[in-house]
């Protein structure tokens, strides 16, 4: 029987050979939870054993962000560490420095906060992340997001299980969903980045000129930039690495155009963010505007949020997800983005990517937008997807074909 160890080690092996595919004389920047320490220091081990010439990781804890809120001033609210992102930003421009986030804090860790603080905290920090979230979408270096176990998100995934359990279930998960329980991980990922790939072939041949959705809650029109392109799995960064961005990735994901978005949309899932809990979501678009939102749980973070910024409330990004991918056969909802957004077909609110658009590096900013390519300080996707879910792609001349359908493929 494979050990917890032995499957770290594979998965942090599996992180730094397909998720970063670390080059010889790179960089890496890692950011990370206090408690994902064991997972940070075998990543380390395969990034310097990969040629690595440098990791550095910036640690954060829950406790010391609680402390914000219960003892900061009110100024403490509108600051960011700027300084700090800049230097992100100027280590990813030019590709030398590959990025890893590791993941794994509370969802509802900010749930009890103020939500006027909260907000005006996740504000402050959107606005002076941007220079590394331009960078990020721009697909400037090889970069990749993964997930470790902690104590309380493995409390609020299995909040019936016993501490130790619930992290022990919680990492047992994360190795199968990231198919780190193989035995040979990287070689499973090349399987599964062909499959991705054929339907991204599929889709790009096809070149829809939106997609249409029907489901509980949920009927609406998508309307897609008009050179768009559809990327899924692997992805050649600017630095010309190859690299999985997100670890598990089940999605095909393409260009939303900004003003083509029609119709009422309802959530599926929980969507975390920014240490908020938010579920029920229910919008209704206009020309590609949400027009009208409210939300069961989170309604305040969710309103605040779609007002950062005007592309804060329009679509960025749309992923195609089948319902019987492993995270949603798991049966587990993590509230956690990178795993529920991979149970299902999601949307994505704020900064679009350019690797959707053909030509993007030619354009200028006022380019980009009038072909419907959103900007925004944030980018957060929420589920939309289930098993009764119908997606049609429309063609240029009006004719439907059926997508998926009972939230699966067709053909």
């Amino acid at each position: 029987m494979t050990s917890h160890d032995q499957l770290l080690d594979r998965y942090a092996e599996l992180i730094i050979r397909s998720g970063l595919n670390i080059r010889a004389g790179q960089q890496v920047l890692v950011t990370a939870p206090l408690e994902a320490v064991d997972l940070v220091r075998r990543v380390t081990h395969h990034a310097y054993a990969a040629g690595a010439s440098l990791v550095t990781t910036l640690y954060s804890d829950e406790q010391t962000a609680l402390m914000r809120y219960r003892l900061g001033h009110e100024a403490a609210f509108d600051a960011a560490p700027a300084w700090l992102f800049n230097g992100m930003a100027e280590a990813f421009r030019d590709g030398s420095t590959a990025r890893l986030a590791i993941i794994g804090e509370d969802p509802s860790l900010l749930s009890n906060e103020n939500p006027e603080h909260v907000s005006r905290a996740n504000r402050a920090r959107s606005r002076a992340y941007k220079p590394v979230i331009e960078q990020i979408t721009a697909f400037a270096t090889n970069w990749c997001v993964v997930s470790a176990a902690t104590p309380s998100h493995a409390r609020s995934v299995f909040p019936n299980l016993p501490p130790e359990q619930a992290l022990a279930a919680l990492w047992a998960a994360i190795f199968k969903c990231t198919r780190a329980d193989q035995p040979d991980p990287v070689a499973a990922w090349k399987h599964h980045n062909a499959t991705l790939h054929a339907r991204v072939k599929m889709l790009n041949e096809k070149r829809y000129a939106a997609l249409k959705y029907k489901g509980p809650g949920t009927d609406f029109t998508l309307g897609l930039v008009d050179n768009h392109v559809w990327a899924g799995g692997a992805s050649t960064a600017r630095n010309g690495i190859l690299c999985n961005p997100n670890i598990p990735s089940e999605e095909v994901f393409t260009m939303p155009h900004r003003e083509r978005v029609d119709g009422i949309v309802r959530s599926t899932k929980p969507l975390s963010y920014q240490g908020s809990l938010i579920d029920g979501i229910s919008v209704r678009f206009e020309k590609g505007r949400i027009v009208e939102g409210t939300a069961e749980k989170g309604g305040d973070v969710f309103r605040k949020m779609i007002e950062t910024d005007d592309g804060a409330a329009r679509l960025g990004e749309v992923a195609l997800v089948p319902h019987s991918s492993p995270i949603s056969a798991s049966g587990i909802i993590f509230s956690e983005t990178l795993y529920d957004e991979n149970a299902a077909s999601h949307i994505a609110v704020g900064q679009a990517y350019a690797q959707n658009m053909e030509g993007t590096a030619t354009l200028s900013a006022e380019q980009k937008l009038a072909a419907g390519m959103n900007t925004s300080l944030i980018h957060v996707d929420w589920m939309i997807g289930s098993g009764e879910l119908d997606v049609d792609g429309i063609a240029k001349d009006g004719k439907a074909e059926a997508l998926m359908r009972k939230g699966e493929w067709v053909g």
